[in-house]
């Protein structure tokens, strides 16, 4: 998780209501003046499972909300101390932390484009010669372990006290958008997720303004009125087709639409609830998944986007993008008032079985991949009764339909051929674009068991 992202955390206590924190990113600009709106960014292209066009940039920092987020969760929800959460954290960052696989990959990708044009992001990231880190190298990021400190001793260090003034300077003094009076605005929200049935399945998810969650409840409603799929031939059928519709649904209606989009998300799930698939046809995120004995599970999504390249001097923190994904933000940012919070893609997701009390605590990194990821998983494991850890490492397709024609790309071992306009776009194997699930599964007769999707590098632990 980079210490400069947004999140949101799924909570579903066992006899309980499920509740999602939103700790997402917000727009910030209060007292600067909208003329400033844009300014400080620059495009960059870089090859992630093909061309992916981003702004970076001082001007592309939003206020960060998710240490908010967690701290609020904590409070609610936690049972240790704030402070000692901290402890394994801030003991790893000042040993220096290997860098894992998934991570590595994406280095691979980002690191010319996103992570060269900042003196401090170069240094950490690269080797001498310029190459960048490799996976097993040792990341040491100077000054992070005394800002987590500095948090862990007050929650609200961030949001006003000397850390978030001096970062706030910083972008301020580069013609960024984000000052002080964002910091001190911020608050956590809890919302009511966007709940789905999905058979003996009762689904939790992110709720607007994001939009991740329910394009992920539209898709699952949509899967369960066509059926898991006689064969492998129909369930990739119904999988492309509940994909195209919603996301279909989502580009005309949902991306943009700040003031109507409840109304929207409302009609989206109306149709997919009716199993109309017709007229619903008009990336640096982490996610971790946790249950504990009594069933009180816990879904954690946290993104800075794809990162904006800046560390603010002494502090260790790499700020997010996400005023410069271009995808969740097609109008860009000009009229977005100061506080608004900002679309995302993310959705942590809880399921609970009717029947037993049986708990699924999942969701993915992945960018518009994650909704889609989910989906896949949730339908294998809940509707086609796959164990766990095959629905996880099954293949996987996304719809693409930011360009026409529109295309499936997919991993090996789907029968993908073309349809409803769209051409098939096979990879050469399992590949992190295809998102990272990592899923926590309770049940009476079972107990817990967890499964680390291998395509990110994840891992599983047991208290």
């Amino acid at each position: 998780m980079s210490p400069g992202c947004g999140a949101f955390v799924t909570i579903w206590p066992a006899g309980g209501d499920p509740v999602v924190i939103d700790g997402y990113a917000e727009m910030p600009g209060r007292g600067y003046g909208e003329q400033h709106f844009g300014e400080a960014t620059h495009e960059v292209v870089f090859d992630y499972g093909g061309d992916t066009r981003q702004l970076v940039g001082y001007g592309t920092i939003a206020t960060p909300g998710g240490f908010a987020g967690l701290a609020c969760a904590s409070t609610q929800f936690g049972r240790l101390p704030w402070a000692l959460l901290f402890k394994p954290a801030i003991d790893q960052v000042e040993r220096g932390f290997p860098l894992t696989g998934g991570a590595a990959e994406y280095l691979s990708f980002t690191h010319e484009a996103i992570y060269s044009w900042h003196p401090d992001s170069y240094r950490i990231l690269h080797h001498a010669d310029g190459s960048p880190l490799g996976e097993g190298d040792i990341v040491r990021v100077p000054c992070l372990a005394d800002s987590l400190r500095a948090i862990a001793a007050d929650a609200s260090a961030l949001y006003g006290g000397e850390l978030g003034q001096r970062i706030a300077a910083g972008v301020r003094a580069q013609g960024g958008l984000l000052g002080i009076e964002d910091l001190q605005a911020y608050e956590a929200v809890a919302r009511a997720p966007v709940r789905a049935r999905i058979g003996d399945w009762e689904v939790a998810t992110n709720p607007p303004p994001a939009v991740g969650g329910s394009c992920l409840a539209g898709m699952l409603l949509l899967l369960e009125r066509m059926g898991p799929g006689a064969d492998p031939g129909a369930a990739v059928e119904h999988m492309v087709s509940a994909q195209r519709a919603i996301l279909g649904y989502r580009a005309s209606r949902l991306d943009g639409a700040w003031q109507a989009l409840p109304c929207e998300v409302e009609r989206m799930l109306e149709l997919a609830d009716l199993g109309d698939h017709g007229l619903l046809g008009a990336p640096s995120t982490s996610h971790v998944s946790a249950v504990d004995a009594d069933g009180l599970a816990c879904a954690i999504t946290a993104s800075a986007g794809y990162g904006s390249g800046v560390m603010i001097e002494g502090t260790g923190f790499w700020l997010n993008n996400s005023l410069g994904e271009v995808d969740l933000l097609t109008r860009g940012v000009s009229g977005l008032t100061p506080g608004t919070r900002l679309a995302s893609n993310m959705a942590p997701t809880i399921a609970r079985r009717r029947s037993d009390g049986a708990v699924l605590a999942v969701g993915s990194p992945g960018a518009a991949r994650i909704t889609t990821a989910i989906a896949q998983v949730l339908a294998n494991f809940a509707s086609r009764e796959m164990s766990l850890a095959d629905a996880v490492s099954h293949p996987r397709l996304h719809v693409e339909l930011a360009a026409s024609p529109g295309t499936i790309a997919f991993e090996p071992g789907l029968p993908v051929i073309p349809m409803l306009n769209l051409e098939p776009r096979p990879f050469d194997g399992p590949s992190m674009y295809f998102g990272g699930v990592q899923a926590v599964h309770w049940s009476p007769a079972e107990g817990l068991h967890g499964i680390a999707d291998a395509r990110r590098g994840g891992s599983v632990a047991s208290v």
